[in-house]
């Protein structure tokens, strides 16, 4: 009843004011980092965190790709709850943007306490850039979303972000709850800030909690390509028809029996982004 009445009193007070669970926040282990290359051509890097840790884990696979020949990146922001720092945020952005720009400002209620992040290097990638978003998605990997829509052109698919990119101070409570309010607001340069209400995708599109959270867990392993790609169906051919057999009926028989098994789990929101990809170069082919 106390939890309640102190939530209603935050509603009507501030949203930079929220209750949280601090066991909550303890347990948040977050999402690994994983990096593979898609149709030949396409980076795929989940980062997990804006930890220091993934920075000479993502120039490693950026050095990676150009030899491949990738010409598109799709960054994958999802389940990327708010932790780490808006430092390393700027750092990842450096990868993308061009030197000079100015990415995002770290705001204080007064105009002197502000922090400036800008590119102040060459960028480490240049190309298509895809972002993937969900409602987890907070802090600073929603600033570094926002501005490399802003700075690197990035087309963001998914969900709306959370709205959490501001800097907090957390005032521990009795009961394992602790008052946490916002003290400093992210603002993207011409975009404005994105503490409260988030960043807006430019596709809209979003999986079942459930789905996403196992597709996040076997691809730990198992890579992600083979929850975007169908397994292609074998065709009938000359060694085939020598051998009296139709390797088309099998294929069918064989999808259906797993299908009766179980529906294959496929990641729709990183199909929309490979299918974004391949239009985009379609289209540029046709511009040469």
């Amino acid at each position: 009843m106390q939890r309640a009445l102190l939530e209603g009193l935050l509603r009507r007070l501030d949203p930079g004011a929220e209750l949280i669970d601090s066991r909550a926040r303890q347990q948040d282990d977050g999402t690994p980092f994983l990096a593979e290359i898609l149709d030949g051509h396409i980076g795929y890097i989940r980062l997990g965190s804006m930890e220091a840790g993934v920075l000479p884990q993502m120039d490693a696979v950026l050095t990676g790709f150009d030899p491949k020949k990738v010409d598109a990146v799709i960054l994958d922001l999802r389940e990327a709850a708010h932790g780490g720092s808006y430092e390393v945020a700027a750092d990842v952005a450096r990868r993308f943007c061009a030197k000079g720009k100015l990415l995002f400002t770290v705001q204080k209620p007064s105009a002197k306490q502000e922090r400036i992040f800008t590119s102040n290097q060459d960028p480490a990638f240049q190309g298509v850039i895809v972002v993937l978003t969900d409602a987890d998605t907070s802090g600073p990997a929603e600033a570094l979303a926002a501005t490399l829509r802003q700075n690197a052109g990035a087309m963001i698919i998914g969900a709306p972000t959370k709205g959490g990119a501001a800097e907090f101070y957390d005032n521990e409570l009795s009961g394992n709850l602790v008052l946490r309010v916002a003290i400093a607001q992210v603002i993207v340069p011409e975009a404005g800030p994105i503490f409260p209400d988030g960043v807006k995708p430019d596709v809209a599109i979003a999986l079942p909690a459930d789905v996403q959270a196992q597709i996040f867990r076997e691809s730990k392993e198992k890579g992600v390509s083979q929850f975007v790609y169908d397994v292609e169906r074998k065709r009938l051919n000359e060694a085939a028809l020598v051998a009296n057999t139709n390797p088309e009926i099998d294929s069918v028989q064989s999808v259906q029996r797993e299908r009766g098994r179980n529906n294959p789990l496929r990641d729709g929101v990183l199909q929309r982004a490979v299918d974004l990809v391949t239009a985009i170069n379609f289209y540029k082919s046709k511009q040469k």
